[in-house]
This record gives structure tokens, C-alpha cells and sequence, in this order.
């Protein structure tokens, strides 16, 4: 006791003259470090191969909250693009936010991945619905992707290879299914919608990229109009308050994603679509960058809301 007591006090001791240390006193030895152990998993998660037809190699991530073990109930399906970075962040909103189906219903996630061969250049491809290069009013420079325009074909590969597997796989209710999209995840989404309006029941969108091409969804939608076909669905729109064009090194310099939300959000609700209900938030202190978590948690909370009663306290957390 005496000896611990001294040596706790050996900065002070050696401003004595004379002083001398506890030699005996040795830093322990740093743990050894192990041989590399096998990647992490979570047990609840599968990929398939799932090339399409024109030989692009995709992938279909699925993870399966606890709720699908203890029941034979059929889920709703959210389909999330971009999922290297999408699929996480929103598992994690379903495990903590979600409360096992209080806050938010339980669902079986499914990421949508990427061309392995083209990596975030087939986003630029897949996600978007024109090639604007073929407008001589862009500049050359505008655009610098190897290809662009390719949307359709994307749509059609969900449609025809992507929910035949998950429906052939999965206990999963496929009359509920729900897109989310972040940026040209959801202008490719806007796509769809007035493509095959028909293939989502809900949307979660950030961060619009409808400045694309000179604005081709807004005259997309217009044409839509023009049709007197009708929408049914719901959508919640997320953006961030940086992502509006002012002064500061974390707001816009180009393209107000912000204005571009409430564009879509007054114009859709002025076309009397009945079946049709479109909502937006803005999220205070993000940018295009840090809203995506906002995103997930504010759309699924909009649109697959849980059984109730809404709790802001950890009832219970899925650990796997």
C-alpha cells in the first residue's frame, strides 16, 4: 500500500533532490495481436448473384430482421440503391428507431447493388433516365461518366429478375414494397414512378438530383399530366438545409435541391391524383452529405409507420 502510494506520487517525489523512482514499477507488455480473423457477418444476411440479361453483374443483398424467425407473417420489402452505404445505415434505423415493428413496421431490407464490373460509373449509367450529352446545349465537360441513360433497362431488370428472386426466396408481401433513393437514387426513382407507377406502393427520397439534363423529370411529370393517368402511391421527400444555394462553405453553389423538393412536392399535389399522398421535410443543419441517416429514419417513419404507441426510448434493440 505504502509502496502504490509512493509511486502514484513520483512526479512530485522527484522534484526532491536525491529522489530515485520505483524500478520495479514495469508498463505492461501490449496485448499480442492475433492472426486476422474472418470478415464480419451478421447472420441474418444473404447475397445472391443476380446478373441481368445483358450480362451486367449485379447483386441482391437481403437482410431479415429477428421478426422473420419467430413468425410466419409475410413482410413488406424496402429496396434501397446505393446500398454499399444505404443498406447499413438503414438496417440500423430498423433496428433502433424501428423498436421491432413499434416505431416503424418490420421489413426485410433488400440492397440493390452495383454493376461489380463498373462500381459507382454504372450508377451514373443505371440511375439516370437521358444521356444529356446528346444535347449540344450542354457543355462537353458537364457530364464526365463513360455513359449515361440507362434507367429503363435498370427498371426492367428489378422487374423482371430482381422481384421474381426476392418473391421465390423470402416470405414477403410483394403488394408492399418500397423504394428508397438518395440523390440520382432518386431521380431514377422519379423514373419509375412515372414509368411503372405500379411497381412501388411507397417511396423514401433525398436529396433530389431533378436538376439532371436540364430538368427532364419536371417535363417528364408534365407529360405525365398531359396524359390524364393518375398516380397512387406514398412519398416522403427528405432534403437538407445546406443543400440550397447561399453563401457558406457547406451550402450549394449550384443546383438548389431544396427548391427542387417543393417544386415536386406543389406541383404533384396540385394534379389531383387521388390516391396520391406526397409529403417533404427539410432536415435543419445537414447537406448533401450528412442527410442521408434523416433520410431513412424520417421517410419510414412517414411511410411504414409501426404498430404504436410511439416510443423515443430504447424498448428493445436488435443485436444481430
Amino acid at each position: 500500500m505504502i509502496r502504490s502510494w509512493l509511486c502514484a506520487a513520483l512526479p512530485f517525489i522527484l522534484l526532491v533532490p536525491g529522489a530515485t523512482a520505483c524500478a520495479e514499477q514495469v508498463a505492461p507488455e501490449p496485448p499480442k495481436v492475433t492472426d486476422a480473423l474472418p470478415p464480419i457477418t451478421f447472420p441474418t444476411s444473404a447475397a445472391h448473384d443476380a446478373p441481368s440479361a445483358l450480362g451486367r453483374r449485379y447483386q441482391v443483398w437481403v437482410d431479415l430482421p429477428p421478426s422473420y424467425a419467430r413468425s410466419k407473417k409475410s413482410l413488406p420489402v424496402v429496396f434501397v440503391l446505393d446500398p454499399h452505404w444505404a443498406l447499413p445505415v438503414t438496417r440500423s434505423v430498423r433496428s433502433l428507431v424501428g423498436q421491432r415493428g413499434r416505431n416503424i413496421e418490420d421489413f426485410i431490407l433488400v440492397g440493390l447493388s452495383h454493376d461489380q464490373d463498373r462500381g459507382l460509373e454504372g450508377q451514373r449509367r443505371d440511375y439516370t433516365p437521358t444521356d444529356p450529352r446528346r444535347d449540344p446545349a450542354h457543355s462537353p465537360g458537364s457530364y464526365s461518366a463513360p455513359s449515361y441513360g440507362e434507367a429503363e433497362a435498370y427498371r426492367q431488370y428489378i422487374e423482371t429478375v430482381v422481384f421474381p428472386l426476392v418473391a421465390r426466396n423470402y416470405r414477403v408481401d410483394m403488394n408492399r414494397k418500397i423504394l428508397v433513393g438518395h440523390s440520382y437514387g432518386t431521380l431514377f426513382g422519379f423514373h419509375v414512378l412515372f414509368t411503372r407507377p405500379e411497381m412501388f406502393n411507397g417511396y423514401v427520397f433525398g436529396s433530389p438530383s431533378l436538376w439532371f439534363d436540364l430538368g427532364v423529370m419536371f417535363r417528364t411529370e408534365e407529360a405525365w399530366a398531359r396524359s390524364g393517368r393518375k398516380l397512387s402511391a406514398r412519398i416522403h421527400m427528405v432534403t437538407g438545409s445546406f443543400e440550397a444555394i447561399a453563401p457558406g462553405a457547406r451550402y450549394n453553389t449550384t443546383n438548389d435541391l431544396v427548391a427542387d423538393m417543393e417544386r415536386t412536392r406543389r406541383t404533384l399535389a396540385s394534379r389531383g391524383h387521388p390516391g396520391l399522398l406526397i409529403t417533404s421535410e427539410i432536415a435543419q443543419g445537414e447537406d448533401h452529405l450528412t442527410v442521408f441517416p434523416d433520410v431513412v429514419t424520417r421517410g419510414l417513419l412517414a411511410v411504414l409507420p409501426g404498430h404504436g404507441p410511439y416510443t423515443g426510448r430504447v424498448v428493445s434493440v436488435n443485436v444481430v
